[in-house]
């Protein structure tokens, strides 16, 4: 520890990570005496540090003790700002609102509309007069729907709403946690056709300018690399089959559509190396400007224009705030790629936005880049060794293998993240992304960006066309790769707790510089192991008690109408690694009963899963029905030899502010108190 004393700050995020994690995995939520405890720790904690602060010891435990409890106080001062989940209607109901965000989603047919609506008020005997709500409302326009919409827009529309769907399974997929964080309050399908209210304002010169850039590519590119190319410079994959968003997925280039990390890196570096070029062939600007700094930052100014264009998203901007400390790195003469930067913008991503440390984004990339600095690290020596002896076969050999060290890193270290949150392995992904990552950084998107600068003078195609040339190679190998044996392998999904120890795993190996760092591999090894050890159930129930699932050997068996809950489904199917099977439900196994309709029957029975509403039930005997589920969520049945164990996603989560309640229902709108 004293070698290694100037490491200790590499921990600072990782002490502030395990307090969000904590708060997180609270049943209840804490008190007042609760928050003040905590808050008191922190307080205690600097205090010591600051009482004796070149001691070890004081600074191990007391910088623990503060980070651990800052980052508690983090999550719990970011929950508390936001405001409750809303009462949606459940019939449906007249909404009015306000546009912030036009998406189009995915579609087979015709392109279909998304609407994101602020201020909304909706117009129904319950809620007629109350204050327009604090959240964002999402409604999914009609396929034939003829309005344009465009941000700012006064619409009226005719739609039936849903809140955010409840887990799955207990311990599924939040997306009640996710939209409660997200600012938004649900969503719906519109009924009738939206009507625009007051003057129509134009769009905004983003929006208008990105549909232009769209209509440009597509009309030079139509096809599948048309809609490569739009999801990587716009920032939308609406033009692509879903056939081949499933070859990208299962060869591990999913990656690759969505615009983040690699992308921002690829245009940020080509704008370096364009301008630093250019100011080389001037004598004055190389002796007598700091020519690297200058183009340090005109990439970054190129970097916040990109991610402008393509519509601000989350991970892009995670991505752009990495790329800030950067570029402050290069202009301050410190290096540029180090833990210690990693360590300051996760701190900043952390304390901004804690439960983005739940979310599958936020996990990879931390683990990625924690592996490329750790390596980087480790294989600097070596790489310039390679340099300095002669011959331009090492040259070519110090790019391949910086590109194969790059795949491997980044591709281990969010292996884990990847089954926890989609229950999938891609064995092919380093192989993939080898030969796929190059294309997309030295042809597509520099001509991309080419392009872009072509658009005004209407010379875009000088550079589109052999763009598409790039685009086709990347999809014959995605295609390619999808198609070899076991490209994607379906996997028990991980629980948190053993993603957790994946990534303290991780961190040990990577933030510390001894050969204690190989202590890390064994956790690493275990968390590889428990999606395989973990306990499956034996029986799901639905959240609305509709749908039950049964685990018949190598196949899930769901009844008694599958298809009819496809979300449900999904998840069921990700989270056991099992297909799904049409079964018939009446069953008995081990004193646990399945029926869909009335029976007599209640001999040796220990537990009744029902899906008719009128069943009485057995005298003495637990049945779990709709009324249960109404009440306390989805149900997981465990079979064992004392007797079925049954978990409920209400027991699993607690009574949180995300959590609904009963009914799936939401805090009523309504009027303000005078104190608010």
């Amino acid at each position: 520890m004293l070698a290694e004393h100037r490491r200790l700050a590499l921990w600072l995020p990782v002490g502030l990570g395990l307090g969000i994690a904590w708060y997180f995995r609270l049943r209840h939520e804490p008190g007042t005496p609760g928050v003040l405890a905590w808050a008191g720790i922190a307080v205690l904690g600097l205090g010591w540090i600051a009482w004796r602060p070149y001691a070890l010891a004081p600074r191990v435990l007391g910088g623990g003790a503060a980070t651990l409890a800052l980052g508690f106080l983090a999550a719990f001062w970011a929950t508390h700002r936001q405001p409750p989940l809303p009462d949606l209607p459940a019939r449906a109901t007249i909404v009015t609102g306000r546009i912030v965000a036009v998406a189009l989603l995915p579609a087979d047919g015709p392109s279909v509309r998304r609407l994101d609506l602020a201020d909304a008020v909706l117009d129904d005997p319950l809620d007629s007069g109350m204050p327009p709500l604090r959240r964002i409302l999402r409604v999914r326009l009609r396929a034939d729907d003829p309005l344009v919409p465009v941000p700012g827009m006064v619409v009226r529309v005719r739609a039936l709403l849903r809140p955010p769907a409840p887990p799955s399974l207990p311990g599924g997929p939040d997306r009640q946690r996710r939209a409660y964080f997200d600012g938004t309050a649900g969503g719906g399908m519109a009924l009738g056709r939206a009507q625009a209210l007051g003057p129509v304002p134009g769009a905004s010169s983003l929006e208008a300018l990105r549909e232009r850039v769209s209509a440009h590519i597509l009309h030079v590119l139509p096809g599948a690399a048309g809609g490569v190319a739009t999801a990587v410079l716009t920032g939308s994959a609406v033009g692509m089959k879903q056939a081949d968003r499933d070859a990208f997925a299962d060869a591990g280039l999913a990656h690759l559509l969505a615009v983040a990390g690699l992308h921002l890196g690829i245009v940020m570096g080509v704008s370096v190396a364009v301008v630093r070029l250019l100011l080389a062939c001037s004598e004055w600007a190389t002796l007598y400007w700091p020519c690297r700094s200058i183009a340090a930052i005109a990439g970054l100014a190129a970097g916040i224009l990109y991610v402008a264009l393509t519509g601000a998203h989350l991970p892009a901007l995670r991505s752009l705030t990495m790329a800030a400390l950067v570029v402050l790195a290069i202009v301050t003469g410190r290096r540029a790629l180090s833990l210690r930067g990693l360590a300051v913008g996760a701190i900043l991503l952390l304390l901004t936005g804690p439960a983005d440390l739940l979310e599958a984004p936020l996990q990879m990339s931390l683990a990625a880049v924690m592996a490329l600095a750790a390596g980087a690290e480790v294989t600097r020596p070596l790489f310039v060794r390679l340099i300095e002896q002669p011959g331009w076969w090492r040259r070519a050999l110090r790019h391949i293998a910086h590109l194969a060290q790059a795949s491997l890193l980044a591709g281990g270290a969010t292996v884990p993240v990847v089954m926890a949150h989609f229950g999938t392995l891609q064995p092919w992904f380093v192989l993939a992304n080898l030969l796929a990552v190059p294309l997309m950084a030295m042809w597509v998107l520099p001509l991309g960006l080419l392009s872009l600068l072509l658009m005004p003078w209407g010379a875009e195609a000088m550079a589109l066309v052999p763009m598409g040339w790039g685009i086709g190679l990347i999809l014959d190998l995605a295609r390619m790769v999808s198609g070899w044996p076991a490209a994607r392998l379906a996997v028990p999904a991980m629980p948190g707790w053993g993603l957790a120890i994946w990534l303290l795993g991780l961190c040990w190996l990577c933030l510390w510089a001894g050969r204690w760092r190989w202590w890390g591999v064994g956790p690493m090894v275990l968390a590889l192991a428990v999606p395989l050890l973990v306990v499956r159930p034996d029986l799901l129930l639905s959240p609305d008690g509709r749908t039950v699932a049964v685990r018949d050997g190598a196949v899930l068996r769901v009844g008694p109408r599958p298809g009819s809950e496809r979300l449900v489904e999904d998840d069921w199917r990700q989270a056991l690694a099992l297909p799904i099977a049409p079964g018939g439900i009446t069953t008995c196994r081990d004193g646990v009963c399945l029926r869909d309709a009335p029976a007599a029957g209640c001999a040796g029975m220990v537990l009744l899963i029902t899906l008719a509403p009128d069943d009485a039930g057995c005298p003495g005997v637990r049945m779990l029905d709709t009324l249960t589920t109404w009440k306390s969520g989805a149900q997981a049945v465990f079979l064992r030899s004392g007797g079925p164990l049954v978990v409920s996603d209400r027991d699993w989560r607690g009574a949180r502010p995300w959590v609904l309640a009963p009914g799936q229902h939401g805090m009523p709108v309504l009027p303000l108190a005078q104190r608010e």
